[in-house]
């Protein structure tokens, strides 16, 4: 397991002892609330040292008898050192190339544009000039994103000539600001500026093997009004059926071959527009943040354990059809910065609909709002299944105000 988080390590050294060697950033290590595994089981290096981890990697195995049987990795910033290691120990993994296209979200862009599937119109921008001249060629809103970031970190919709010009400057003041971040390392001093295409967003988790297709995670995603643009506040496990998507088995398996992919469990973000499906991301890992919890939950499907299996050929046990009723994954943020002093999930926990709470901030640790960082406003997740009413946004307004969460505002 390459560069992951210490809560997921903690899920798999309960949910499949035993079995995994963690390769784990120090920090991660230093800051962790979770206990530590076995030193077997963990090889504590920094992951931007290839010679270091190189040796690190082959004493360990010949220290504790190991045998590497796979390779799996849930962080962005380490697939390409998991596709390198891969190659060095032949082991089934998508190819360093292949990474290298899929992080890169121009290149992505220009695969599909070439292989003719659907992506919004795009550019390479350099400059706040590139980015008005966009936006005034096309006449319509656009969005600005890092080339090589992940999520909604840095994402910006602009729907003037003059705001392109400002967001833009902001965009590469940020990217130059997180420069040392293996996320950001690729590219730093451009941008990905493209049209803005009105739709439904949805994320999905789907497996890509012998030129076929096995979709395992379908949910649509619920934006947040009041926070960053492209914040997801909410995922909704849903049915390409109940959805109108048809074919999409077809256009994920093409979209996934167009970057180079052949064998890989992917997550892919797309809008479906009308009838149509517009790609927008697609990476060889499966997706994190509340979406493990939430399948686990919902249709007992361990995202995680499925990634072993499949990393080491295993055949993909799956349960039957996930649940008809609304599953949803509720994610929670802070409203303002500042120092937590309390936080209750007292009303939380009384409410029927909830079926699990999960905070990840405890009394004590600071907030930062975005742009400045986008991590420490995260607060935790619900999953809840929706009531009898229809309006998913308002009932999702609704369990959030239902925690409760004291922050005092720091000295300036």
């Amino acid at each position: 397991m390459v560069g992951t988080t210490s809560d997921y390590i903690d899920w798999l050294l309960k949910r499949a002892e035993g079995r995994v060697l963690f390769l784990t950033d120090p920090q991660v290590r230093r800051q962790a609330r979770e206990p530590a595994p076995a030193a077997k089981e963990e090889i504590l290096c920094g992951l931007t040292e290839v010679g270091a981890i190189r040796t690190a990697l082959k004493d360990h195995l010949s220290q504790w008898n190991i045998v590497l049987t796979g390779i799996v990795c849930f962080d962005c910033e380490s697939l390409g050192l998991a596709a390198f290691l891969a190659e060095e120990y032949d082991l089934p993994y998508p190819t360093v190339e292949s990474i290298r296209i899929c992080r890169d979200k121009y290149t992505s862009s220009s695969r599909w544009l070439k292989r003719s599937v659907r992506t919004p119109h795009f550019m390479l921008a350099r400059s706040a000039y590139d980015a008005a001249d966009f936006r005034e060629k096309i006449g319509r809103p656009c969005v600005l994103k890092p080339v090589s970031g992940s999520g909604s970190e840095l994402v910006f919709r602009c729907d003037t000539v003059n705001g392109c010009q400002r967001t833009a400057q902001a965009l590469l003041r940020g990217i130059q600001e997180r420069k040392e971040h293996r996320l950001y390392k690729v590219a730093t001093d451009c941008f990905l500026i493209e049209e803005f295409v009105e739709g439904v967003e949805f994320s999905c988790d789907f497996v890509l093997q012998n030129r076929t297709v096995e979709i395992l995670r379908l949910t649509r995603k619920i934006k947040a009004s009041e926070a960053p643009f492209g914040t997801t506040r909410a995922y909704v496990l849903t049915t390409c059926e109940a959805e109108g998507l048809k074919n999409l088995e077809d256009l994920l398996g093409k979209a996934a071959q167009a970057l180079g992919l052949s064998r890989a469990l992917c997550m892919v973000d797309f809008l479906l527009s009308g009838e149509e499906v517009v790609f927008l991301e697609l990476t060889p890992r499966p997706g994190g943040d509340c979406l493990p919890h939430l399948l686990l939950q919902a249709a007992n499907i361990d995202m995680l354990k499925l990634a072993l299996d499949f990393a080491e050929k295993r055949s993909l046990e799956l349960p039957g059809p996930q649940p008809e009723r609304g599953w949803v994954g509720l994610r929670l943020h802070a409203d303002r910065a500042g120092s937590i002093k309390g936080i209750s999930t007292e009303l939380l926990e009384k409410d029927p609909r909830v079926k699990a709470v999960h905070l990840i901030r405890q009394n004590g640790d600071l907030v930062t709002l975005p742009p400045d960082d986008y991590e420490s406003w995260y607060l935790g997740h619900v999953l809840f299944v929706l009531g009898p009413q229809a309006d998913v946004e308002a009932q999702c307004e609704e369990v959030a105000r239902l925690l409760l969460v004291d922050i005092e505002a720091r000295e300036p």
